[in-house]
């Protein structure tokens, strides 16, 4: 099983995969321990690494769950997994699943830290829908329209 898994944030990508990598004992990766630089907040590292760390962990492991929003590294791994998870619970869920959302020591040095980026989350999720670049619905939909294997969107 390769599960490739994604949509804005907020839609329950995180929950799912490590809950499907536990039940299926897949290797996870979240994107955003490859696109961001270690504890570092919204600092990109540079795309031939990030590019770099998506193909030695496709090529590493037989069986993983990647998730993540960012169409580009969506689209490549795509080519390489078996199942396709479009989450797509609509604008309210994912606003409310990230108000609700528990810290994230992997990503931030504390709470406070993390709800002090709350608000820009929010305004960058509200987008969404109307943005048009490749961490946009518009991009998912492509990505998930022109997949030709086994797929599923999730909108509940």
């Amino acid at each position: 099983m390769r599960l490739l898994i994604f949509g804005n944030s907020g839609s329950g990508k995180s929950t799912l995969a490590r809950q499907l990598a536990i039940q299926h004992a897949l290797e996870h990766l979240d994107l955003d321990s490859i696109v961001w630089e270690p504890g570092q907040v919204a600092v990109p590292r540079p795309p031939a690494a990030i590019t770099a760390s998506l193909r030695e962990f496709l090529a590493g492991h037989a069986r993983w769950v990647v998730e993540g929003c960012y169409g580009e590294l969506v689209q490549a791994a795509s080519a390489h997994c078996t199942q396709l998870e479009f989450l797509n619970p609509g604008l309210e869920a994912c606003l409310a699943n990230n108000r609700r959302r528990p810290w994230e020591p992997h990503k931030y040095a504390s709470k406070a830290a993390q709800d002090a980026m709350l608000e820009n989350l929010q305004a960058w999720v509200a987008d969404y829908y109307v943005r048009t670049d490749d961490w946009s619905y518009h991009a998912h939909r492509r990505i998930f329209d022109a997949f030709t294997g086994d797929k599923r969107e999730i909108t509940a």
